[in-house]
C-alpha cells in the first residue's frame, strides 16, 4: 500500500496548477495541451471569447491563433464528444460505454426512456445512418427527421427530435461530430471518425478515465458529488494524500510530487478546468467565485462574465471585462482584488489584460 502523502494547501495548489499547464513554462503544442487537460469544454458564450479559445490562450499565450484550434477540429486532430474536444487516442475509453448503451446493470428511468424512444423511432435512426453512409459528412440541416414519437422533456428540448436523436446516436457510438462547430457542425458515421484503437472492457475503461482525469487535475477527491458535465473525482487512481486543513480522501498524481514550481499571472475562463471542482476551489484555493451571467444585474458582485485571476499558485481576483466588437474595444469595468495586489502583481495582471486585448484584436479601455 502506498504511503499517504502529507501536503499543505500550497503543495496541493501547485500540483493542480502544474497539471493544468499554468506555470511560467508555457506549452507550445495545441493538441498536446488538450491531451494533458483531458478535455476542452465547448461553451458558446462570447462575452470575451468562446471558453475553449480562452482556455488555450491562457496556456499558449499571445501567439495562439484561434484558427489553429478549429483547423485541428476539421482535420480530426481533435474530436468532439459530449460537448468537449478531446485527443483522438482518448476516444477508445468512451467507446466501451457506447457499446452497452443505455447502460450496464439496472437502468434508471431516464435510461429506459431514452432506449424506448430510440426503439420507437428506429426508422428515423436508420434513415439518418443511411443518409450519412451515402453522403456524409453532413450538417444536421441535411439530415431527415422522420420521428413518429416526439421527444418529451421538461420543456427545453420538446420536439427537438433530430437534435435529440443525434445525441442518442453519439451515445450509442453510431454517429460522431465530423468537424465544424455550432450551427456549422458536421456529422458522419462514427466508424469514419473515431480511431480504430482497441476498446478496453468497461471497467478497465473507467479506470483509465479516472487515471486520465487525475493526470489532468493533479490532485482530486476519490469521491465527490456527481456533476452534469464531467466528473472531478478519480476513484482509486494515483496515490492517497492528506491536505492540511482540508477534509476528505484525496488522490494525487505521483508524477507531480516533489517538482519545482514557478508560477505566473493568468486570466482564466469561468469554465477553466482548474475551477471545475468548485469545492476544491473553495477549500484548497480558498477562492470565492460564482459565474454571475445568470444572476440579475443588481445581484452581481464581480460582473456578467468575470475571469478568475491566477497569480502563482493563488486565485487572487476577478477581471470584469467585455469585448465590444462593434466598437473594437475590450472594455474593462473593474479588476476585483481579493486581497490588495502588490506592485508586481498589478504589473503582471495588467500585462495579461493588455495581451488579452491584443490577442482579441481590440483596443483596451481601462477605468
Amino acid at each position: 500500500m502506498a504511503a499517504v502523502h502529507q501536503l499543505s494547501r500550497a503543495d496541493a495548489r501547485r500540483i493542480a496548477v502544474r497539471a493544468q499547464l499554468l506555470t511560467a513554462e508555457r506549452p507550445t503544442d495545441l493538441v498536446e495541451v488538450v491531451r494533458q487537460l483531458s478535455l476542452l469544454q465547448l461553451e458558446p458564450t462570447r462575452a470575451i471569447a468562446p471558453s475553449a479559445e480562452l482556455v488555450l490562450w491562457s496556456r499558449l499565450g499571445p501567439g495562439f491563433d484561434r484558427r489553429e484550434l478549429w483547423d485541428a477540429v476539421d482535420e480530426l486532430r481533435l474530436i468532439e464528444l459530449h460537448q468537449a474536444l478531446r485527443a483522438p487516442d482518448d476516444i477508445a475509453q468512451f467507446r466501451a460505454e457506447m457499446a452497452v448503451w443505455p447502460g450496464a446493470g439496472k437502468l434508471r428511468d431516464w435510461q429506459e426512456d431514452a432506449r424506448d424512444w430510440v426503439v420507437a423511432n428506429n426508422d428515423c435512426r436508420r434513415d439518418i445512418l443511411e443518409r450519412l453512409r451515402a453522403d456524409g459528412p453532413l450538417p444536421s440541416s441535411e439530415l431527415p427527421d422522420t420521428c413518429v414519437v416526439p421527444w418529451r422533456s421538461s420543456g427545453w428540448n420538446d420536439n427537438r427530435n433530430l437534435r435529440m436523436m443525434l445525441d442518442r446516436l453519439v451515445e450509442r457510438g453510431e454517429v460522431a461530430a465530423a468537424g465544424g462547430s455550432g450551427r456549422d457542425r458536421l456529422w458522419d458515421l462514427a466508424s469514419r471518425i473515431y480511431p480504430d484503437d482497441p476498446v478496453p472492457p468497461l471497467e478497465a475503461a473507467r479506470r483509465l478515465r479516472d487515471e486520465r482525469r487525475l493526470r489532468s487535475l493533479g490532485i482530486a477527491r476519490a469521491k465527490s458529488a456527481r456533476l452534469p458535465f464531467e466528473a472531478v473525482d478519480v476513484g482509486p487512481a494515483g496515490e492517497p494524500a492528506v491536505i492540511e486543513g482540508v477534509r476528505g480522501e484525496w488522490r494525487v498524481d505521483p508524477a507531480q510530487l516533489d517538482r519545482p514550481f514557478a508560477g505566473r499571472a493568468a486570466l482564466l475562463s469561468p469554465f477553466d478546468r482548474l475551477l471545475a471542482d468548485r469545492k476544491r476551489m473553495g477549500e484548497v484555493f480558498e477562492f470565492d467565485y460564482v459565474l454571475e451571467m445568470y444572476k440579475p444585474v443588481a445581484k452581481r458582485r464581480w460582473g456578467y462574465y468575470a475571469l478568475p485571476i491566477l497569480y502563482g499558485d493563488r486565485l487572487v481576483g476577478k477581471l470584469d471585462a467585455a469585448a465590444d466588437r462593434e466598437d473594437g474595444v475590450l472594455r474593462v469595468a473593474a479588476v476585483h482584488e481579493d486581497t490588495p495586489f502588490t506592485g508586481a502583481m498589478t504589473a503582471a495582471v495588467d500585462g495579461e489584460i493588455r495581451d488579452l486585448a491584443a490577442w482579441l484584436g481590440l483596443e483596451l479601455e481601462m477605468p
